[in-house]
């Protein structure tokens, strides 16, 4: 973007001021292009949503058959089967990182750090204990470098969603860190998240009436505004007004309190309005881009080593305890399948509402500038591997041919005429191509030793 332009959107700014439009409007207004006329080209908004959910997976029902373009998606995939030309499945990676820490706090604490954890008192499972991690998160690098330059910088650089993840701090339950030793908590609750978009929380007892008190601001603005635009300031109002309905609704209920209290450090119960507050989290997430608030978000279901009961599937063993079951427990494999299938049904919830959100300014839909990655901190839970992560991206980003299955282990022929894997590649690399493909042509990233290589080649 030239200067000029730059100059333009800061008159923009000045302009809606004087035509006394208040400060609690902005939100509402500064991610619509056609505020700021035609000289200024409608840039492409490169995006990223990192999506978590913890204690592995069930690899003979995750992994496809087949490699490459003619692959079909398996019973955990199944909800994710319209998308699948825009996915792109990825085995063979796996984290690295050794050191201090269990195989779930290393799994949790290392996933986007791609960085050891430094010494601490934090004990866990059988190994040695540990603290936070000795790194950024590639998130927050990708926010730092975003925000470095004018024209991508947005009003919050990056979101960090949570969705029942306990009201506790330890490595099990943070993946973000904003630099060594400075781990960041998700917002687990859409309240906060609705007031951080668009309330003034610091004056307001509660979010009521925010459309109201912006009414006016929004109809003197409304001429200026193209009729594109005007639809997709319409959405955001009719998601604010409808969150608060269902705010005032289960304020009474308690229907956001959770996760319920714990009843010792290993168990936490898991609200039954987990569903609901979900697709809560994702409709503010997705508002939020729509309105170019941030471009880069993460979405944590629960934590590692969580004990969810997941009384909506009908499942009321605890989700790590499951996890835990031998591969020969049928009955747990299959509630291990249906939870994994639910996490991915909440995935393509929000495929879905990108892919159906026209892009502001520009031709096709958010979908088409957003790359949502849905990863885990462990392989597989009973074993508690680190390797073949089950890494799966859907969306648009440059340098990335989606519609594939890959599997970038090396596999060498054994004695008895079978393969044998000898070799995966460190999830460093990964990371080095989703930074490539936004923008930031990073050399290394997290530990150095696991970067040699450079990033992948994912074209």
């Amino acid at each position: 973007m030239m200067g000029t332009d730059l100059q333009t959107r800061r008159q923009i700014l000045r302009d809606l001021r004087d035509l006394g439009v208040s400060a609690m409007a902005l939100p509402f207004l500064t991610g619509l292009p056609s505020l700021y006329g035609k000289t200024i080209p409608a840039l492409r908004k490169q995006r990223l949503v990192l999506v978590f959910s913890p204690n592995g997976t069930v690899p003979t029902r995750f992994w496809p058959d087949q490699t490459g373009e003619g692959f079909a998606c398996t019973p955990i995939l199944k909800p994710l089967e319209p998308y699948r030309e825009r996915m792109l499945i990825m085995k063979g990676i796996s984290n690295k990182i050794r050191g201090d820490g269990d195989s779930h706090m290393r799994g949790m604490s290392c996933l986007l750090t791609a960085d050891e954890l430094f010494p601490g008192n934090i004990q866990g499972g059988s190994d040695t204990p540990a603290g936070w991690a000795k790194g950024i998160s590639i998130d927050q690098e990708l926010k730092r470098f975003l925000q470095s330059r004018e024209e991508t910088r947005t009003r919050f650089g990056s979101l960090e969603f949570g969705v029942a993840v306990p009201d506790r701090a330890d490595p099990w339950t943070r993946m973000c860190y904003a630099g060594p030793n400075k781990p960041l908590a998700p917002i687990s609750d859409p309240e906060q998240i609705l007031g951080k978009l668009y309330g003034d929380t610091k004056d307001r007892e509660n979010l009521a009436s925010i459309v109201e008190g912006v009414k006016e601001d929004l109809r003197r603005v409304a001429k200026k505004l193209s009729p594109e635009d005007k639809v997709v300031l319409e959405e955001h109002l009719a998601l604010v007004r409808d969150m608060e309905r269902e705010l005032a609704a289960s304020a009474g209920q308690e229907m956001l309190a959770h996760p319920m209290p714990e009843i010792d450090p290993d168990i936490e119960l898991v609200n039954d309005n987990t569903p609901r507050i979900s697709r809560m989290q994702i409709d503010l997430l997705v508002n939020a881009m729509a309105n170019d608030m941030t471009r880069i978000a993460t979405l944590q279901f629960m934590r590692s080593v969580g004990q969810a009961r997941m009384n909506w599937l009908g499942i009321k063993d605890g989700h790590h305890s499951l996890s835990h079951e031998p591969d020969t427990n049928e009955a747990s494999q299959e509630k291990l399948q249906k939870i994994n299938a639910w996490f991915a049904g909440e995935l393509a919830y929000l495929v879905k509402r990108l892919a159906e959100t026209p892009e502001s300014g520009g031709d096709g839909t958010m979908l088409d500038n957003t790359l949502v990655i849905w990863l885990n901190e462990l392989g597989k839970g009973n074993s508690h591997t680190l390797n073949d992560i089950p890494f799966l991206a859907i969306g648009g980003a440059p340098g990335l041919r989606m519609g594939r299955f890959l599997d970038f282990s090396r596999y060498k022929e054994r004695e008895d005429g079978k393969m044998k894997v000898v070799g995966r590649v460190p999830h460093n690399r990964l990371w080095l191509a989703i930074a490539k493909s936004m923008g930031h042509e990073l050399e290394t990233f997290g530990l150095p030793s696991l970067s040699t290589d450079g990033a992948l080649d994912l074209g």
